[in-house]
């Protein structure tokens, strides 16, 4: 189980990437258009540099929904593999099977 802190941390930064997602799309479109004045791009550039670094998607990191775990995450399931292991030996996930020979 991963640490309640960690956990409340990558929900705080969720929340801040969805808060800030149409403000930051924004501001890239100006940035990146090449129509667009040099001044007024730098001008977006410095307002996307100005936003919470949390409120970048690039800083988010997928964990498992049951124990928190940010390693050896599967993105289908939204599961750690040792959660999958332990689920699929209890049979709670339909269509696994447990191998041995």
């Amino acid at each position: 189980m991963a640490k309640k802190s960690m956990i409340e941390r990558e929900k705080k930064r969720e929340r801040l990437v969805a808060q800030y997602a149409a403000k930051r799309a924004a501001l890239k479109e100006i940035a990146n258009d090449e129509s667009k004045p040099m001044e007024e791009r730098f001008k977006a550039r410095l307002k996307l540099a100005k936003l919470p670094r949390n409120s970048a998607p690039s800083r988010l990191h997928n964990r498992c929904q049951l124990t928190g775990r940010p390693h050896a995450y599967y993105r289908k399931l939204k599961i750690s593999r040792i959660m999958l292991r332990e689920l699929a030996s209890n049979g709670q996930l339909p269509g696994m099977v447990k191998s041995s020979w």
